[in-house]
């Protein structure tokens, strides 16, 4: 089976990308799905001080909504992303998955809601969660590539900007407008819904209006079921050899003991949205989950070494857990309890004269969460206070010139006491100025940028301050070739400050299983790349082709020093040159039109390889190449998708990181729109891993002991009036 379903995967990964060039039926389809409510179109890119054009881009750029959205959406922004070009995620079970983009997360990727940061600490460890909801979102953009010159060094790699409603940006045509969905999944017996509404308080007779916004989401689920084994082929081995009752647990079947999840959200805003397209609005909202870390397998004295593969020693202890196809004598439950209750602000200022705009955008997050022991005490607790801030001014368009210039300022203060708290109290503050400005001359479109930030680290505790001063900038240029297609190339050079992390960390880390070790001299990381993008659209087809090369001087890793602490290998944060570069290509061909419906093959294939210089092998957790093909059709009263994806297995793999095998993965959906096909209210079926293979993500920590989900029959209805 698993021959004949990758042979099928091959085909329709790689079926578009020829017929693509041919293809002269009518229609451009894109991957992103039909817009449910009146905005703006998925080939209008608005992650940057202006609205721009994705065709003419010098640098990757992904977007998901509509109908796609609904049918991706999952507890986590990292798993409703990864099938996006570029895209893979951090795995540390249902509850905490961050997006990684062309191997890269943490202090190099920025997850932003509306263009600020998500004021969490999920850049921290793996097993923190992003403090986003998928659930409520509208729309997200993936710009992959260094985005360090809007939105700061900690986007160096790229950013995720998620765009929801909360601060009411457009009139509702109704007295009262309100969206509802419900959703469940078998494989987790995940149960939910989420709702929210537009109410205009007031209307003047110029067309401005005074508009109310309410939402709230509630999720639950149980323990996760599996495809196949749920401990790896590595850690059965090392089971077996010791023999008795682990060998027996390590062949354990069903569910993962510990991954469940309970949720909830709610908020609401206030936007005044004047006549002339001036905003002002505020929002407030609170959000808490509750979340279970995935149980280990215990070896005792002979535990895996592969401390990338194994977060399976210090979170949890013996105890005997039942799944349905067995048991496991695993570790003791750890959970974790977070709550962040967060305070947003917009304002557009409309102007006269050389700009046609002043843009602001504030905000504030008080965020807490509690690692809990099985017998109820609280065994870490960290705290993050985090305001961010940007003013934004918007050239009026002179001629093919455009451009806009801003000042961002952040603050940080973050805090882990208990037995986890390796890192000491620390606070951050980042201010920075940036321009981007793009000129229009035809068949030739320039862009180029500069930013210049500020960046101040310091513990009282240890009494160190560290002040970093960054210059980034880039410059790019695109070209039209023919009707057709576009070809856009842009340079880099991007600068980064060390983060508090990497810096002052000294103790144990459960979730890396590492004792981490930072170094307070380090310097600003510096990275040098290029891009190509190439992209083709026309009648019924349209492809995306983009390669990159990055250099860094100076980057920081983990890097281990064969010593041990606490019984834990330990790992030293270091800095040296490393090397990342990569492609992906995106592209789908309309076959037919039956009516309003139309049929399309789409594909997607994406690789990237990064390597330590100086013989320093490979960087670790780096997802290998995959591809993804479909067919779906769109446009009707009835739609549907079937599709097949292929991870290869990575065997390109760092010191103390074990190999990961490939797998298929074959998912179907169908959607019907009950009134009308220009109605908004929808009901989706759709079943995942159809053929219940086990899976795991090699950009996973918890890789070895938490496989992705196996069968999930999906159900989700949207009513929209």
């Amino acid at each position: 089976m698993s021959n004949s379903v990758f042979r099928i995967g091959l085909l329709l990964a790689s079926a578009s990308l020829p017929l693509a060039v041919q293809a002269q039926t009518s229609g451009a389809p894109t991957r992103s799905g039909s817009v449910l409510h009146d905005g703006v179109s998925p080939e209008i890119i608005v992650t940057a001080p202006f609205n721009r054009d994705r065709f003419s881009l010098t640098t990757a750029a992904s977007v998901l909504e509509g109908e796609a959205l609904i049918r991706e959406t999952r507890p986590s922004i990292g798993e409703t992303l990864q099938r996006l070009p570029g895209v893979s995620s951090s795995f540390f079970g249902p509850g905490a998955s961050r997006p990684i983009l062309r191997g890269q997360d943490a202090e190099r990727v920025r997850v932003l809601t509306d263009g600020i940061g998500s004021f969490d600490v999920s850049n921290t460890s793996a097993d923190h969660a992003v403090a986003i909801n998928p659930f409520l979102i509208d729309r997200v953009e993936v710009v992959r590539g260094p985005a360090a010159l809007l939105f700061g060094s900690n986007a160096i790699g790229g950013v995720v900007n998620v765009q929801d409603r909360r601060i009411p940006r457009e009139v509702p045509d109704e007295p009262l407008h309100l969206d509802l969905s419900g959703f469940y999944g078998s494989a987790a017996e995940e149960r939910g819904g989420a709702g929210s509404v537009d109410v205009p308080l007031f209307r003047s007779a110029e067309g401005s209006a005074l508009v109310l916004h309410a939402d709230g989401s509630y999720l639950r689920t149980g323990n996760y079921r599996a495809g196949g084994f749920i401990f790896s082929r590595d850690l059965r081995d090392q089971a077996a050899a010791i023999g008795g009752e682990v060998a027996e647990d390590a062949q354990a079947r069903g569910r993962v003991d510990n991954s469940d999840i309970e949720s909830w959200n709610i908020g609401g805003g206030l936007a005044w949205i004047g006549a002339d397209g001036g905003q002002l609005g505020i929002a407030v909202s609170h959000l808490r989950s509750n979340y279970g870390v995935p149980n280990g397998l215990e070896l005792g004295e002979d535990h895996d070494d592969d401390h990338d593969d194994d977060h399976d020693d210090d979170d949890d202890h013996d105890g005997d857990h039942d799944h349905d196809e067995g048991h496991a004598h695993g570790h003791e439950d750890i959970r974790l309890n977070m709550r962040q209750t967060r305070v947003d602000a917009r304002a557009l200022v409309p102007m006269d004269g050389a700009f046609e705009a002043l843009k602001g955008r504030f905000g504030y997050a008080d965020y807490r969460h509690d690692e809990i022991e099985a017998n109820g005490e609280i065994g870490t607790s960290f705290f993050n206070q985090a305001l961010e801030g940007r003013l934004e001014l918007v050239q009026r368009a002179v001629g093919g010139w455009r451009g806009a210039s801003g000042v961002q300022y952040l603050s940080r203060r973050f805090e882990a006491i208990g037995e986890e708290a390796y890192i000491p109290l620390n606070q951050t503050s980042q201010f920075g100025v940036f321009t981007l400005q793009e000129f229009d001359l035809g068949a030739v479109k320039i862009d180029g940028g500069a930013r210049y930030e500020n960046t101040r680290v310091n513990s009282q505790p240890l009494n160190v301050e560290r002040t970093f001063n960054a210059f980034s900038g880039s410059i790019g240029a695109s070209v039209g070739l023919g009707e057709s297609w576009r070809l856009g190339v842009s340079a880099t050079h991007s600068e980064r400050a060390a983060s508090a992390e990497e810096l002052f960390a000294n103790g144990a880390h459960a979730a890396t299983q590492a004792f981490e070790i930072g170094d307070t001299s380090f310097g600003k990381e510096i990275s040098n790349g290029i891009e190509a993008v190439l992209r083709g659209r026309g009648t019924g087809w349209r492809i995306e082709a983009s390669g990159f090369f990055t250099r860094f001087r100076d980057f920081i890793y983990l890097n281990p020093t064969g010593e041990e602490e606490d019984e834990l290998p330990v790992f030293e944060y270091t800095q040296t040159g490393a090397r990342f570069w990569g492609a992906e290509i995106d592209a789908a061909v309309t076959l037919a039109r039956l009516g309003t419906t139309r049929i399309d093959v789409t594909g997607l294939v994406d690789f990237t390889r990064a390597d330590i210089l100086g013989g320093g092998g490979r960087v670790p957790r780096i997802p290998p190449l995959r591809m993804l093909g479909g067919i779906e059709a769109t446009g009707g009263v009835i739609g549907g998708r079937v599709e097949v994806e292929r991870a290869t297995a990575q065997r390109r793999t760092a010191v103390f990181e074990g190999d990961t095998d490939g797998w298929t993965m074959v998912n179907a959906s169908i959607n019907w729109r009950p009134l009308g096909q220009d109605s908004n209210t929808l009901l989706l079926l759709s079943a995942n891993n159809i053929f219940d293979v086990e899976a795991r993500r090699h950009s996973s920590f918890l890789k070895n002991v938490a496989p992705l989900a196996g069968r999930d029959i999906r159900v989700t209805a949207r009513l929209s009036f």
